[in-house]
């Protein structure tokens, strides 16, 4: 039966003290949290042995003029993420400091591949067999990947990690292997220094165990919406996830020249979150920006969950957060345009940095402060990427069954059968090339999505960019600073000289919407009205099952956008910019009936139970609409139709435009 239902570490850390104290008690059992060893039992731990995988952006590194001659002691058969496997010698060893369960940072020694690469380069080869990777001095938490000439060409960091198998294996499920500046310059890229080419992961045997365990038993949880111990009843613990900070780098193209109207550009972020700090007190989580402090009093513990592990608590599933990126185009003539938008990355383990005293004892549940980031490589992977279509946005709950990691609903995983360029966030060429688009900028914006999340807008930021063709490849260059919140809202906030500005929120338990209007008076009696829809996290969801073998069978959110035309006023240069190059997708438009009306495409053979509408404004995506008339700005009700049949049908927005009788009561159209 159908039914409608309404997360690596950051770069440069100092090294960890390990902290004493003991923990008040948990909502959730009377239990108390583990407690941190203290300074004087610090004792390290080391690793060897065990096998390391490495997987290249192949494209990239072509693009920087390396090839590579067939590997040798290659294991056989990649890894789950792709990657390729080599055996780790079982001499040396990497040492290693352990508090509340994580590791903290490496101290020294190295470890030693079997078997590796040849790099053919202009300049002459470089040897990569039998590599090491080995502690560098000046970073407790960066390896420098070193070659049979004792050469550093290399460097790993963004690792994340756990210990596993009741600590007698340290797993480093992914790091970004980075390009160093003495590489750059010999293969004439000073430009590309430091970019991530390819992503790694290890899984290495503990050889010493020393303190920073966490003691047998576990811990115990804040969940979202328990009672908080020794606080009136009803006051809960509550998720509030911030995007701490992130970067973008180029990561591949199809067909580019510089200039082309089909050359596909992939832009990949490297992307850092924070959970809420507070603890019955309001202090800032992101300090100095006006979205930085949470309203949230209590902060509750967020499931991490790998897809497809053990049902787990709180909601007896695989439940984890999940990544999206968009980009845009702010034009010359004060307009905005969506240019690039990425499938949905599923987070799977968090490293728990800089958390509260007691908390992040669990690299499957981000506890109180913690911080994580999921870097460049990772958020290139193949088998970590799906379709936003698996998503219901205002739950976050994920569509295991029927996915494209679980075809057949038999609760296996499956190979995601994604390519290079499949859910990643493609940009064309003609789209940013400085040429063409002159005075342009660009802003790039990253989300994390967590279930019942407070406060989506302090999970999502937005910075900067100013793309140049270099070379055979792209550089994403810097722009407006980093700042909390949607792009809509930095587009809003830039004055209209002799126009008008209007603004709607429009929330339900589906989800969130903003519409906007920037109203320019072209002159001589002609204005120009550029409407903006941002769909945040608003999808009428059809499924079928429960967690954890919910199905989704579609989540569509609009499908009509209609704006009031009054008597006599003359329309023309209407236009409809969706962010993909498809314009046998694109919504058409109409005036009828005193409306101007843009409507999505119809299905000529839809699925059975599924609308038949093409291309509707899905949640995390921006469609623009525009026109000039020669009529001035007065107050209108907007409309938006949602694709799927419900209650509400339409959502209206109080907006500006040609003057329209429409009467609108709290949001919605009256009958």
């Amino acid at each position: 039966m159908i039914t409608l239902m309404s997360n690596v570490r950051a770069v440069a850390l100092a090294v960890a003290a390990v902290l004493a104290c003991s923990y008040g008690v948990s909502a959730n059992a009377g239990q108390t949290r583990p407690s941190a060893s203290s300074p004087g039992s610090d004792q390290l731990w080391s690793a060897w042995g065990g096998e390391i995988g490495i997987r290249w952006n192949r494209e990239l590194a072509s693009d920087m003029g390396i090839r590579f001659a067939e590997p040798s002691g290659r294991l056989e058969g990649p890894s789950w993420r792709e990657h390729e496997r080599f055996a780790v010698r079982q001499a040396g060893s990497l040492d290693f400091r352990v508090a509340n369960g994580n590791l903290q940072s490496f101290v020294g020694g190295s470890v030693q591949a079997r078997g590796g690469y040849v790099l053919k380069t202009a300049s002459g080869d470089i040897d990569l067999t039998d590599f090491r990777l080995k502690t560098r001095a000046d970073n407790p938490l960066v390896l420098d990947l070193v070659g049979a000439d004792g050469k550093a060409w290399f460097y790993v960091d963004r690792l994340m990690y756990e210990l596993v198998d009741e600590n007698r294996v340290l797993a480093v499920r992914t790091m970004d292997l980075r390009v160093s500046p003495d590489l750059a310059t010999r293969l004439g890229h000073p430009d590309m220094a430091n970019w991530a080419i390819a992503d790694m992961e290890m899984t290495t045997q503990v050889l010493t165990q020393g303190s920073g365990a966490v003691p047998a038993g576990g811990g115990v949880y804040d969940w979202a919406g328990t009672q908080v111990p020794g606080q009136p009843k009803g006051t809960v613990f509550q998720a509030d996830l911030f995007m701490k900070t992130f970067s973008v780098q180029y990561s591949r193209c199809n067909g580019c020249t510089g200039s082309s109207s089909t050359g596909q550009v992939v832009f990949t972020p490297s992307s850092t979150l924070q959970n809420n700090v507070n603890d019955g007190a309001a202090v800032a989580t992101i300090p100095g920006d006006p979205l930085g402090t949470s309203t949230a009093l209590w902060t509750a513990d967020i499931p991490w969950y790998s897809k497809f592990t053990s049902p787990s608590p709180p909601y007896n599933n695989d439940q984890h957060p999940y990544l999206i990126w968009n980009m845009y185009r702010f034009n010359p003539d004060g307009s905005i345009d969506p240019i690039g938008r990425s499938g949905v990355k599923h987070a799977f383990l968090t490293t728990n940095q800089g958390c509260a005293p007691g908390h992040g004892t669990n690299s499957h549940i981000l506890g109180r402060q913690c911080s994580d980031t999921y870097g460049t490589g990772n958020n290139d992977s193949n088998n970590d990427l799906g379709p936003r279509s698996e998503i219901i946005p205002a739950t976050n709950q994920w569509g295991r069954c029927g996915s494209i990691y679980d075809t057949n609903c038999d609760g296996n995983s499956n190979s995601s059968g994604n390519g290079n360029f499949s859910q990643r966030l493609i940009v064309v060429e003609s789209d940013m090339d400085p040429a063409v688009q002159v005075g342009a900028t660009y802003l790039f914006e990253s989300w994390y999505l967590a279930r019942e999340d407070i406060n989506i807008y302090n999970s999502m930021a937005t910075r900067g960019l100013s793309p140049t063709r270099s070379g055979t490849s792209w550089n994403v260059g810097s722009g407006a600073a980093y700042r909390l919140g949607p792009a809509i809202d930095r587009w809003l906030d830039v004055a209209v000289p002799g126009g008008a500005v209007a603004s709607k929120e429009l929330v339900s338990s589906e989800g969130h919407v903003k519409a906007a209007v920037k109203v320019f008076d072209l002159g001589g009696g002609s204005w120009r009205y550029d409407f903006v829809i941002m769909n945040f996290d608003f999808a009428r969801a059809y499924t079928e099952g429960s967690e954890p073998n919910l199905r989704v069978v579609h989540n569509f959110g609009f499908d009509r956008f209609m704006v009031p035309i009054a008597p006599g006023v003359n329309v023309s240069n209407i236009l409809f910019k969706d962010g993909d190059s498809d314009s046998g997708n694109d919504w058409t438009s109409s005036i009828l009936g005193g409306k101007l009306t843009w409507a999505a495409p119809v299905d000529p053979a839809p699925q059975a139970n599924v609308p038949p509408v093409r291309n509707p404004l899905n949640w995390g995506t921006m469609f623009r609409f525009s026109f000039v008339a020669d009529g001035g700005p007065q107050q209108v009700a907007t409309s938006l139709h949602v694709a799927e049949s419900g209650t509400p049908q339409t959502m209206t927005a109080d907006l500006l435009g040609p003057l329209s009788d429409t009467i609108f009561v709290d949001g919605f159209e009256s009958p």
